[in-house]
């Protein structure tokens, strides 16, 4: 999908892994719940990765004030 959502120009798209189930070649070593944020910039997604008190950025949303951790406690 990932190559679709560019190719159709989905600005944004955010992944929530609360349970720390993805692979670590995308959620890192040691795994752990992770919010990846894909924003598209001149036409390839960027990825920025959130954890427990990251406060999330986004381009979509600027004047979100959440951390990781609050959106993973309203999830479980």
């Amino acid at each position: 999908k990932f190559a679709e959502y560019e190719e159709i120009g989905i600005a944004e798209y955010w992944i929530v892994d609360y349970a720390a189930l993805g692979g670590k070649r995308f959620i890192g070593s040691p795994k752990q719940p992770t919010i990846s944020v894909y924003t598209l910039i001149e036409g390839e997604y960027q990825i920025t990765q959130f954890r427990g008190s990251d406060r999330i950025q986004s381009l979509s949303f600027p004047e979100l004030s959440l951390t990781a951790e609050q959106i993973f406690q309203v999830v479980l």
